[in-house]
């Protein structure tokens, strides 16, 4: 009987038979990441009505914001995001000025505009210790004072970007992200490109997390425009008795330069509360400074919504400066929670006409049902301070239904 000797493979053969095998268990990872991947959903429909002092019209809109994504299991490390969002007018309630040219000047604004866009896409590589995202994604800092989602509007904030957050020890942890695009509010056609270096360090101890910053800020849309911003951060909370007692300080400093002129401005934040029975109590005091009443310390990136008040005055920092004097107080009711805050503005660099940036007051009530949905109420009532500063009275009034799979 002939025998068969074996006989070795050529290498040509054998680095087909590797890359063969390599190309076969490349796609059955992908397969299996796909399979074990998991679908979510979110849905908020809110109303939304303005009144104002001042020639447009009230303005009431009634949206939808629907998000849906996919997240695929986990490969080696690897994973990806992929989240469309569409924001729609429901039953015609669009008496509203959306920021991208309709009824421009015959309603007040609700900066809600109609879109469907790509909300988040990117790769993801992750380890015990680190963790790198590339592609389009939601990137938040602290408390979202300077980088947000501002995900109180339909439209939210993210940004085309590579981001890598490092974590050494429980304690040290270490961020950093190069923005390429910011994706704003106000749909696909006022995105703006951007060369943005965002760089944070945060250490925790037992009394609270110490963080520093540098947010470096280039803005390509309409000329060089650059926001230098370095700062620092101490925040935490602590038993004392039966009070936990919460507490907040920071500090930054700000040079902005554009092709004609240069400014520099600093920030202050101290904030001092206390929580028992489950009532909690605040007072703030926040100062966005001003560089000789020329220019006002900014984040163009924040989750501004967020902060000295709901009515929206204060997105754009006064070139006077602006210092919020905050009393809030927050607690359960009902299974829901409520917040209820008063604000108190003047001007950081005030002047003959302008020093009283007026006053406001906001109530909000927030409640699940179930594990999938929620509804609430929120409303700002702004009284308006020197007419110099060309804010007018302003009430908002927001109510809303959501469903989260």
């Amino acid at each position: 009987m002939q025998q068969f000797k074996s006989k070795t493979l050529s290498p040509s053969i054998m680095v087909l038979v590797s890359v063969l095998s390599t190309q076969g268990t490349f796609a059955d990872a992908i397969a299996d990441a796909l399979d074990s991947g998991k679908a979510y959903g979110n849905f908020n429909l809110r109303h939304e009505s303005v009144n104002q002092d001042n020639a447009p019209k009230d303005a009431s809109a009634l949206t939808l914001r629907s998000r849906v994504g996919y997240i695929t299991g986990e490969s080696s490390g690897f994973s990806a995001t992929i989240e469309v969002e569409d924001s729609r007018v429901v039953a015609g309630v669009d008496d509203y000025n959306n920021t991208n040219g309709k009824h421009a000047g015959e309603y007040s604004v609700i900066a809600d505009p109609e879109t469907t866009e790509l909300d988040q896409g990117f790769l993801q590589y992750k380890t015990k210790q680190l963790l790198i995202k590339g592609g389009r994604q939601v990137i938040t800092m602290d408390n979202h004072r300077f980088i947000g989602h501002v995900g109180w509007r339909q439209d939210r904030q993210t940004f085309d970007a590579l981001s890598a957050e490092y974590t050494p020890t429980k304690a040290l942890s270490m961020r950093y992200a190069y923005l390429d695009q910011r994706n704003r509010i106000f749909a696909d056609e006022k995105d703006i490109d951007s060369k943005d270096h965002l760089i944070k360090v945060s250490y925790k101890m037992d009394m609270g997390t110490l963080t520093a910053y540098a947010y470096l800020l280039e803005e390509d849309e309409t000329g060089e425009k650059t926001h230098d911003t370095f700062g620092v951060r101490f925040n935490g909370r602590t038993k004392a008795g039966d009070f936990e007692l919460l507490y907040t300080a920071e500090f930054s400093s700000q040079e902005f330069e554009s092709a004609t002129v240069e400014y520099s401005s600093d920030y202050v934040f101290v904030e001092a509360g206390a929580a028992i029975n489950g009532i909690t109590a605040k007072i703030g005091y926040e100062v966005l400074g001003s560089d000789n009443g020329l220019y006002g310390f900014s984040t163009p990136l924040a989750t501004l919504h967020k902060f000295n008040g709901w009515s929206d005055q204060f997105l754009a920092t006064p070139s006077q400066g602006l210092v919020d004097l905050t009393v809030a107080f927050s607690g359960k009711l009902g299974g829901g929670k409520w917040v209820v805050a008063y604000h108190d503005f003047e001007a950081d660099k005030d002047s003959a006409t302008v020093d009283d940036l007026g006053d406001e007051f906001n109530f909000s009530y927030v409640r699940k049902f179930g594990e999938h949905y929620s509804a609430g109420i929120k409303y700002a009532a702004y009284d308006a301070g020197d007419a110099a500063t060309g804010k007018v009275d302003t009430d908002k009034l927001w109510l809303w239904v959501g469903a989260e799979f």
